[in-house]
């Protein structure tokens, strides 16, 4: 007997303003990118699109291209703009198991394009590409479907079109895809499909919604299958009045009221009973009471526990095997969190996220020490304070701070919603501290001066006054000078620039100086080279710091 299946959870991603919520609006009929502040999604949300609505949405190309309809719908997820691509996890790999890129055919590929390609071939994630904002290209005439409308377009439109979707296709094999135009694929295995579109006209929706129904029949048959244990990952922790709703995605099983779960942690593993259930409603009409619920479904929970529930953790139904979910959630995150013997601090606001920015930072070689979930606190501070000047930084991904903590926060505490930005941010301020810190060093360093003594002589001893240039290095006040044989000739007692006292002079300056306990004509002569000394220490010291020098 053949299994079950489940409807598909398909992610849309991309860069922040290439329009993945107007499109996915556009997708589910409902509007949500307009209500948005500055146009940004602000939580992840999801939308289930069952079936009938998925047959009425696209059933003239699921009629043209002879797709039927087995799977019972697709429940979208909504991932944050502003933190680039929420990296959706469960164990074994994506919680996503389809998504859509969506690049605007006009801007072309972006850093956080990349930053999600990359996220989308470690987790191995299937995906289409959407070619979006086709409407903004001068003179493009819109119709409904792409297969239709671009042979009506005229001939210097389709050449506008063909050299833009061109450029991005050949960028895009830099990064080792081999995409094609949707209508040209004879093989979906060989190539990742491109469906041109506009989420604002509508045009091509369709048509993306017929090929992911196409693709998830085709090549996801086995991860689509319900299996019978309840398994799931908490997304957002919601407070409502005074009560804490865990929204989350139950990808495989069933869950119903009373029954008892795990869900991971850092430490140890939280076992809680479920209170109740609400299950998203399709098209984004909210929630509803339910008794019990069958995988794939957006719901709502709310449990017995008080424990803090960390975002993007896993949970799983209990039946007697305590032991082997522990297990395997120590090894889950084990897995996904890679922690070096030094290097830098950082936090996100979720278990995926943070594994996520871990991952782009780990591609730099750029070490972490301690990697956490949720908004700074003090003990955070604390251990900041604590790590070594060059490794004294924490990165905050899409998360905030206690309000007491204020005072406390300061420029080493680099906060950004958008991954690759942090990274740049954080790169560009160790660069300064690197500068920084070696400039403290150098200025530590003794000073070592090379001079020539010119033919003015304004006092033979006690103490001798002469003229000098400075030839090499930079002369200070009470460094001791010796002569080429290493015969000591005394401390620089003064510097004097047209009767102005310097505490410094540096090479091509020309100078008085005095030099006590000398007598020029007895051991100094014009044209005569006279050097800094080192003692053994100062020698010492300029060794150890020797990768400063030039």
């Amino acid at each position: 007997m053949e299994r079950q299946i489940r409807q598909p959870i398909v992610t849309v991603c991309g860069h922040v303003d290439h329009g993945k919520t107007s499109l996915l609006d556009k997708i589910r009929g409902t509007s949500v990118a307009a209500g948005e502040a500055g146009g940004i999604t602000q939580k992840i949300s999801f939308t289930a699109l069952p079936k009938e609505k998925i047959i009425e949405r696209a059933d003239r190309v699921l009629k043209k291209f002879k797709i039927p309809v087995e799977i019972p719908g697709f429940l979208f997820i909504d991932t944050p703009g502003h933190a680039a691509f929420t990296n959706l996890r469960k164990r074994g790999g994506s919680l996503a198991d389809i998504a859509i890129l969506v690049i605007d055919i006009n801007e072309g590929l972006k850093p956080q394009t990349i930053e999600t390609i990359q996220i989308l071939k470690s987790n191995k994630t299937p995906f289409v590409i959407a070619f979006n904002k086709i409407d903004n290209i001068s003179g493009w005439q819109s119709g409904e479907f792409f297969f239709e409308n671009y042979d009506k377009q005229a001939m210097r439109i389709k050449q506008d079109f063909d050299e833009k979707m061109y450029v991005i296709i050949s960028a895009l094999n830099s990064h080792g895809l081999n995409p094609e135009l949707y209508t040209k694929i004879q093989d979906f295995t060989k190539n990742i499909a491109i469906v041109p579109c506009s989420a604002r006209s509508g045009e091509g929706v369709s048509e993306i919604i017929a090929i992911l129904v196409a693709l998830s029949q085709k090549f996801l048959k086995n991860q689509i299958a319900v299996k019978k244990e309840a398994r799931g990952v908490v997304l957002e922790v919601k407070k409502e009045k005074s009560i804490n709703f865990l929204e989350s995605i139950l990808y495989d099983g069933e869950l119903k009221i009373n029954d008892e779960i795990v869900i991971a942690s850092f430490n140890k593993p939280i076992v809680t009973k479920i209170r109740s259930i609400q299950e998203a409603l399709s098209l984004n009409k909210g929630f509803k009471a339910v008794e019990i619920i069958r995988a794939a479904s957006g719901i709502r929970m709310q449990i017995t526990s008080k424990e803090e529930i960390l975002p993007g953790m896993p949970f799983q139904i209990l039946n007697n095997n305590l032991n082997k979910i522990e297990e395997e959630f120590s090894n889950e995150i084990c897995d996904s969190i890679h922690l070096d013997n030094k290097g830098i601090f950082v936090k996100a606001e979720s278990l995926g996220s943070l594994e996520a920015l871990l991952f782009l930072l780990h591609q730099k070689q750029i070490k972490v020490i301690k990697a956490g979930i949720g908004n700074i606190s003090k003990k955070d501070i604390a251990f900041l304070n604590n790590l070594p000047d060059e490794d004294k930084f924490l990165l905050a991904f899409n998360i905030n701070y206690d309000e007491d903590l204020k005072k406390e926060i300061n420029k080493n505490i680099i906060f950004n919603n958008i991954v690759y930005k942090l990274i740049e941010d954080f790169e560009e301020l160790r660069e300064e501290k690197q500068k920084e810190i070696e400039r403290q060093k150098l200025e530590e360093l003794p000073s070592l001066a090379k001079i020539i003594i010119l033919p003015y002589i304004f006092r033979n001893s006690n103490p001798a006054i002469f003229g000098i240039c400075v030839e090499a290095g930079i002369l200070k006040q009470e460094i001791e000078m010796i002569n080429k044989n290493g015969e000591k000739i005394g401390r620089i007692k003064t510097i004097q620039e047209e009767k102005t006292n310097l505490h410094m002079v540096a090479k091509g300056k020309e100078v008085a100086i005095s030099i006590s306990g000398v007598n020029f004509e007895r051991q100094l002569q014009k044209g005569e080279h006279l050097y800094s000394n080192l003692s053994d220490t100062q020698f010492k010291k300029f060794k150890s710091n020797k990768e400063l020098l030039t």
